[in-house]
């Protein structure tokens, strides 16, 4: 994606932002001969329109690019699939968030997975870097982004709980942190018994394991992110359907999430004591499964039955969230792709916000909407936690209920981060069903 940036300018055409009030404005300015074609071409400055306007050769002088109503900054990453081959240059002024906008949009809008693929190689235009923007920053999430669509879009068979372990490692070697693997039946030894439980009936090299990564100086505010790491998700014993199966290598998707925001902090040197946890795992069948109704110890001590086995991914949270608790950190933020009762809820964009933090779920919140990134604040409704009750143990994975699944599974997973630790968590999607500017459909 990087290399569809440049600093070289020469022969660059000029691509010219018009929302649809400013357009008449623009045009008073402008020959009059400019107007007649634009008029003639029916631009109207509609959000993702274009219009090449020629010079006396024919050659196109400028590009109108039409930013609609919201300035929506999407529509940039619309643009490398659109123009022909060239070097393309924005010359009007623009404040640094909307130049790091222009860079980053149009570098997603090159992202392709073609691992699996024989393709030509596609000859991309390219984009002058805008003088404004944060080179570091654009290229650090662009790369971060990437580096998430990559790890969501790897078939389950190629990517396991031992590749996504070797995949933080690789990161951390990138930036001298410190990581640690503990697999199989060491997981058990070291109480960690939910995590062993959810991934042992994976086949021989698949065992599940806990990835802890740790970066930063100890004096800085302790960050510490938990990600949801079920390489494949047959469900279990409580096997899921064809359809509901189909989309399941996206399962660790929380857990590319969480390596996306490590790489970024990392690559941006933040000043944060950085540390990641992703219990990695696949559910699958096998004579040593979880049934439905055994009781698990979990590493807090609490005991908890299983209601249902397709309800894996708050088990090997609840025993990360606790290991992340018990360092007491400043912030504790997880990220799942927990329930489709928030998909339901909130459809494939929107993601699910718990927190038992107002100041931080609007801060999070207002940021999303500041970045073009929104979520959705859902309430930890209390009397709900009443569907979690069991009989035979401290509680139950799955609520009986029809209704309020995305609330009792992050109630759930609320048991295991006390009160007084600052914790946020996200249930995504983590996949897009269809293409939208810079979003391809999948991860």
């Amino acid at each position: 994606m990087l290399d569809t940036l440049t600093d070289d300018q020469e022969g660059a055409t000029q691509l010219i932002p018009v929302g649809k009030k400013g357009l008449s404005t623009w045009l008073s300015a402008q020959p009059a001969s400019w107007g007649e074609w634009i008029r003639l071409a029916k631009f109207k400055g509609e959000a993702g329109s274009l219009c090449a306007v020629p010079d006396e050769t024919g050659k196109p002088s400028v590009v109108l690019v039409g930013l609609g109503n919201n300035d929506d900054p999407w529509v940039w990453a619309s643009l490398p699939s659109r123009l022909p081959p060239g070097t393309y240059a924005v010359s009007l002024p623009m404040d640094r968030k909307r130049a790091d906008w222009l860079a980053l949009g149009w570098m997603l809008g090159t992202y392709a997975f073609s691992r699996y693929k024989k393709t030509d190689v596609k000859q991309w235009p390219r984009l002058v870097w805008p003088e404004h923007g944060n080179r570091d920053y654009v290229i650090a999430a662009a790369d971060a982004i990437g580096m998430v669509r990559d790890l969501i879009n790897m078939p389950a068979a190629d990517f396991g709980p031992a590749q996504l372990a070797q995949a933080v490692v690789t990161l951390g070697n990138r930036f001298n942190a410190a990581t640690t693997v503990i697999a199989g039946e060491d997981l058990p030894d070291q109480n960690y018994p939910m995590i062993h439980a959810v991934g042992q009936a994976a086949a021989a090299g698949r065992e599940p394991r806990l990835i802890d990564l740790r970066w930063g100086d100890a004096t800085h505010p302790k960050i510490t992110l938990v990600g949801k790491g079920v390489c494949f998700d047959s469900g279990g014993l409580d096997l899921k359907n064809a359809s509901g199966m189909k989309l399941m290598k996206k399962d660790m998707g929380g857990a590319a999430h969480v390596l996306g925001l490590a790489s970024m902090i990392m690559t941006l040197n933040l000043p944060v004591r950085l540390r990641v946890l992703i219990p990695a795992v696949e559910n699958s069948v096998a004579g040593n499964a979880m049934r439905p109704l055994d009781v698990l110890k979990s590493r807090k001590g609490v005991t908890v039955e299983i209601g249902n086995t397709d309800a894996e991914g708050r088990l090997v949270l609840a025993d990360a969230l606790w290991e992340a608790s018990s360092e007491k950190p400043d912030l504790l933020i997880d990220f799942a792709t927990l329930t489709g009762a928030a998909r339901t809820a909130l459809g494939t964009e929107l993601p699910a916000l718990f927190s038992n933090n107002t100041t931080l779920a609007n801060r999070l919140v207002a940021a999303g909407d500041s970045e073009h990134d929104p979520m959705w604040r859902m309430p930890l409704y209390q009397p709900y936690r009443r569907m979690l009750d069991s009989r035979v143990a401290d509680l139950n994975n799955a609520s009986d209920s029809a209704y309020a699944g995305a609330i009792t599974a992050a109630l759930f997973l609320q048991e295991f981060v006390p009160s007084s630790i600052p914790w946020a968590h996200l249930d995504v999607m983590a996949w897009n069903p269809s293409s939208r500017p810079g979003r391809p459909e999948g991860g």
